[in-house]
């Protein structure tokens, strides 16, 4: 037996189930590391887009102060979410409802009341969670969507990876919306160097080699930061404007200083005073949208990354399902609380089961990573968004391939698992793919003499996404 390897009888492997799931304490370790590294960037993501944007009293949050409370938060959730749930996906602040809450709800309300809308809709989420409804829903949903989901989220990160690296970027015209690289030719250094880290990482998966993903994350970052001293090639935005042929958001250069001492000043600085400052029916309204999303992300996240990993049974049920769920909501309350928004299940985790994580063990190494970046924040800048981007495209390439166990001969389940699918990546959002998914199931499959097929509670639920959809049209009758 190796050193990496638990003993079949040990403490560890027995809390984990590591022999019981295929795994090992070395590839746990290194599912850990892979999925912090692709994960890391939301320490300097997160203060940005909540950092840039000023509320509806002129106020903005600390960058600084940002970072730090990401970090703790993302590190906290993750490791208890590994402890209780025993799942090998990490959590931190959810780019959707952080962008949401940037755009849509600050020019309404300040970030401290904002915060607190976040807390409300985590305390509901958790309530959906221990009175079962959360997981009711979970398993109203057919074999063929949950599958569907699996793959939506696989084109997702793709996407998300040839976004990030600059490989596919907007065209500036309505048609087509997005073109190759800049002008359609790929001319950024960064966008090679992803390229490159492709091409490393799906040489090394393709020859089976142990670790494939963080050997090619590791190689493709030196490259970057041997290129970048040569070159001085510099971030997409500086002060004289946008720098196309830059590097999107970090800068692979070797840090000038390695710790940070952390400024937690936003832990509790949330408030309820929306509803005073905006009615009850438009914070209600806000608090509707922030439940749904949260909600749908987690769950269709969860399915993708549980089916990936090889944990589901033949239903789509997978170990510990309630207490994930509990945990992820959780999550929603400890990032309101804390002013890093929500915190939720990241599909980036698909980086770490790639590389063979299958038990919690690998989130409490993400977990501490997460905590030890809050005093070397510098360290994190190190890898650039255009190498994690490489990982994630390899990574969707797997869940991918999930698709081959749909049945497209009944064109009622083929229509709404190709709306699921190829909303998701288009319209960027999960939710939005599951909603569609879930809208069209019913209504397709009911006009086609399976109304008896489908779950009460499938129907509540569609109603409930139609009204999701049309919540900017019900936000102007309300403020009417």
């Amino acid at each position: 037996m190796t050193s990496t390897t638990a003993p079949s009888g040990s403490r560890i492997d027995k809390f984990f189930k590591i022999t019981e799931r295929g795994s090992n304490v070395g590839r746990e370790i290194r599912g850990g590391l892979v999925t912090f590294m692709t994960m890391a960037y939301i320490v300097i993501l997160n203060p940005l887009i909540l950092g840039g944007t000023e509320d509806v009293a002129g106020n903005m949050l600390d960058g600084q102060q940002l970072a730090a409370v990401t970090g703790l938060t993302a590190g906290v959730m993750t490791i208890l979410f590994g402890l209780v749930a025993n799942l090998p996906f990490g959590l931190a602040a959810g780019l959707g409802i952080n962008s949401f809450l940037a755009v849509s709800v600050v020019g309404q309300v300040t970030w401290a009341e904002a915060m607190g809308l976040v807390v409300i809709n985590g305390l509901i989420i958790v309530l959906l969670s221990v009175t079962k409804l959360r997981e009711l829903i979970f398993n109203a949903v057919p074999a063929p969507l949950k599958t569907a989901i699996t793959v939506g989220i696989g084109l997702f990160i793709a996407f998300i990876g040839l976004v990030d690296a600059g490989f596919v970027r907007s065209s500036g015209a309505a048609s087509p919306p997005v073109q190759l690289g800049e002008g359609g030719s790929v001319t950024s250094i960064p966008t090679v160097i992803f390229v490159l880290g492709l091409l490393i990482m799906g040489v090394l998966m393709a020859r089976k080699v142990k670790g494939a993903l963080l050997i090619g994350i590791v190689a493709t970052t030196v490259i970057a930061i041997i290129v970048e001293a040569i070159f001085k090639i510099g971030p997409s935005f500086t002060e004289d404007g946008p720098n196309p042929a830059g590097w999107n958001l970090n800068v692979p250069t070797l840090p000038e200083s390695i710790v940070s001492v952390p400024d937690l000043g936003l832990i509790g600085a949330f408030s309820f005073g929306s509803f005073e400052r905006i009615g009850w029916l438009a914070a209600i309204m806000l608090i509707f949208t922030l439940v749904f999303t949260n909600f749908f992300d987690a769950v269709g996240t969860l399915t993708g990354l549980t089916k990936e990993a090889g944990l589901q049974d033949e239903t789509g049920n997978f170990p510990r399902r309630r207490s994930a769920l509990l945990v992820e909501g959780i999550g929603a309350v400890a990032g309101g609380a804390t002013s890093s928004s929500s915190n939720t299940i990241f599909i980036d985790s698909a980086a770490g089961v790639g590389e063979g994580a299958r038990t919690g063990l690998a989130n409490v190494v993400t977990g501490v990573l997460f905590l030890a970046a809050m005093f070397f924040t510098p360290l994190t800048q190190v890898v650039p968004l255009e190498v994690a981007g490489a990982a994630l495209v390899v990574v969707g390439v797997l869940m991918v391939s999930q698709i081959r166990f749909i049945d497209w001969t009944e064109f009622s389940v083929g229509l709404p698992v190709f709306l699921t699918v190829v909303v998701m990546p288009l319209t960027y959002s999960i939710a939005n793919g599951i909603g569609v998914g879930f809208i069209s199931w019913v209504i397709v499959r009911a006009l086609s003499g399976k109304v008896r097929e489908i779950s009460p509670l499938l129907w509540i639920v569609a109603a409930g996404f139609l009204v999701y959809f049309a919540r900017g049209p019900i936000e102007a009758l309300i403020g009417a």
